[in-house]
């Protein structure tokens, strides 16, 4: 294991020694960072839970990573956590911040722990992150690999040739493409097997353009609204899950039909300032 930074050190003490926030303390915090931005709030709330995120850290260092680049993403986390809290749904902040610090590690480890993206989907993360545990309490070193892949699946409950894909991803090491295929003077390097059909076309260029253009002038036009529609588009039309006008309108203390009259006036509003624009750029 490498050697601390002094910094680091300091940092993890420092953490370590914050206050403890009873559940009295933790709610008048979070209501004043969600309904007023009290940022000396949010600050004493972080704070106080960075030690979430040097714990979570330390568990995290045996696939190798540098012990501060994993408290920095946990701090993300915690910061993410903040944001979303709703200190109204009757869990704590401190339970609440922990899944987003896992969460926050989780990620930084899958494109870090090696060149090749690892996982990119549930089932592949549930493998990389207890793939090497479940292999231990399976594996007493006669079962074939056929078997084991099976046994793992079940236990996991992912599909068996997930489970081949991950086995042959951690079982080898990085390769530079540079590396030459034989010890010979003539030998190739790995690059030169590689053929590339796809050649970027102008066309293909000029797409990639327009379309940060028009994510560009959409971004705009929805930070332009006024805050209530702009939250509104945000949950309804730019997040992954969705949220429904029956749980933004819970949320903001209005009807759901309130809320679907002002996503609706929200829409006419982007949509005429996206004409807008695109009719200055063409008289520009």
């Amino acid at each position: 294991m490498e050697p601390r930074d002094p910094r680091t050190s300091r940092f993890i003490q420092n953490a370590m020694a914050r206050e403890m926030l009873d559940a009295q303390t933790e709610m008048a915090l979070t209501v004043a960072w969600r309904d007023h931005r009290d940022e000396a709030a949010l600050h004493r709330l972080i704070t106080a839970y960075g030690r979430l995120a040097v714990s979570v850290a330390t568990r995290f260092r045996r696939y190798g990573l540098p012990l501060d680049d994993l408290i920095q993403q946990g701090n993300l986390g915690l910061m993410r956590a903040a944001e979303k809290f709703d200190p109204e749904n009757g869990a704590r902040f401190s339970t609440y911040a922990a899944w987003w610090i896992r969460a926050s590690m989780q990620e930084y480890v899958m494109r870090n722990w090696s060149v090749v993206r690892t996982a990119t989907n549930a089932n592949q993360k549930k493998l990389f992150f207890h793939l090497r545990k479940t292999l231990a309490k399976l594996d007493d070193g006669e079962v074939r690999r056929e078997a084991l892949s099976a046994s793992v699946a079940r236990e996991l409950d992912v599909p068996e040739e997930q489970v081949e894909i991950m086995l042959g991803r951690m079982s080898g090491q990085d390769l530079s493409l540079n590396t030459p295929q034989s010890d010979g003077e003539d030998g190739r390097d790995w690059m030169d097997t590689i053929e590339d059909d796809s050649v970027e076309t102008e066309a293909e260029v000029l797409d990639v353009l327009e379309t940060r253009r028009r994510r560009k002038l959409l971004y705009r036009a929805v930070m332009s609204l006024p805050e209530r529609e702009q939250r509104i588009i945000t949950e309804r039309h730019l997040q992954d899950t969705p949220r429904t006008l029956a749980e933004i309108g819970a949320e903001m203390g209005i009807s759901k039909e309130r809320v679907r009259q002002l996503e609706e006036r929200a829409m006419s509003r982007i949509t005429s300032e996206l004409r807008n624009r695109e009719a200055m750029a063409l008289s520009a």
